[in-house]
């Protein structure tokens, strides 16, 4: 601010000192209008990355919940793709004498059987059952032996030890099978 004259001043002096004045604090107004501007752009930005990472973090529990939801119980399966081996195993070895002095058992145990399945699908187990004859694939089954067998090529599954299973769209188990290793002719 400037300091007023003493002498007497004319009308245009007066409107020029004013002028003056005026345009002084219309500065310090504007830097302050400023600075208000960058403060409000700086919380705006901030609220913009708190909503972002809110939503993603959103996104990751829901992902989270979801993936719990279908392969929380990969262990109870696991656990109990053996009973489902020894439960085939056992209709496997079954002989039609047996059937027939044992058809209460062995029903029971077909029971048995049909039920664990249903579960199985029921909570998104399928298995998967590879043919003899079928190309051995490393993503759904694993070799157990390889052997020289006339009639069929490198690669071909020539035994089925055990059935793999697919819990939704990942591997549980893979299938132990038998592979050929006879060389191409």
């Amino acid at each position: 601010m400037s300091e007023p004259k003493t002498e007497p001043q004319t009308l245009d002096e007066m409107a020029a000192e004013a002028d003056a004045i005026e345009a002084e604090q219309a500065g310090e107004g504007f830097d302050e209008i400023e600075a208000l501007r960058a403060e409000r752009d700086d919380f705006r930005d901030r609220f913009m990355r708190a909503l972002a990472d809110a939503e993603n973090t959103r996104k990751r529990a829901d992902r989270d919940r979801r993936e719990a939801e279908n392969y929380g119980g990969s262990k109870l399966a696991r656990d109990l793709l053996p009973v489902y081996d020894n439960l085939r195993r056992a209709l496997q070895t079954v002989t039609d004498e047996q059937k027939e002095a044992q058809a209460a058992l062995i029903e029971g145990i077909e029971l048995t059987m049909r039920e664990l399945i249903t579960v199985f699908k029921k909570h998104g187990v399928e298995p998967i059952v590879p043919e003899v004859g079928d190309r051995f694939d490393p993503q759904t089954h694993q070799a157990m032996f390889e052997a020289p067998v006339p009639g069929t090529k490198a690669g071909d599954i020539i035994q089925v030890m055990t059935e793999g299973f697919f819990l939704h769209d990942r591997l549980l188990r893979p299938a132990q099978v038998g592979v050929s290793s006879t060389p191409a002719s």
